[in-house]
């Protein structure tokens, strides 16, 4: 049992470089089609990025499914990709772009390390020159806001 843990756990942890890299080079390069309108005023609950999240559910199942099968570690990799999406919509739906209906704002100086990370990284339109693109992980703010004068120019 606590191999299982330690299996989730671990996977928990590993998702947020997927995530980060899968954020930088997939939704900010070619799937920037899905992922545009993330970065667009929308109405409504639901975009086209949310295929993403789709996507992870689809991943998470089928790792489960292949566990139960017979391969019993898999299954908790796929409890840890589940579990890094569940959080990944807790964080970035709730504290971030404060889409529940109280509008939580963060209130210890990691959560708000990331919220001011995040509205960094919107900050620039378009895929091109964003920065801070983990979930869970943000670069000090004086890094991003230098990366952001570079990247802009003079």
């Amino acid at each position: 049992m606590l191999f299982n843990l330690a299996i989730l756990l671990g996977t928990l942890v590993a998702m947020e470089g997927v995530g980060t890299l899968a954020h930088k080079y997939i939704m900010h390069g070619w799937g920037w089609w899905l992922h545009r309108s993330h970065h667009e005023p929308h109405l409504g609950v639901l975009e086209t990025n949310d295929v993403y999240l789709l996507a992870l559910a689809l991943i998470a199942a089928g790792l489960v499914a292949v566990g139960k099968a017979g391969y019993a570690p898999l299954q908790w990799v796929g409890g840890g990709v589940a579990g890094y999406g569940v959080l990944y919509v807790l964080a970035h739906d709730g504290f971030f772009h404060r889409h529940w209906p109280n509008k939580p704002r963060p209130l210890n100086r990691y959560l708000k390390r990331l919220h001011r990370a995040h509205r960094l990284h919107h900050a620039v339109k378009g895929r091109e020159g964003s920065v801070s693109f983990g979930f869970f992980y943000a670069p000090p703010l004086r890094v991003l806001k230098r990366q952001l004068r570079k990247r802009r120019g003079p």
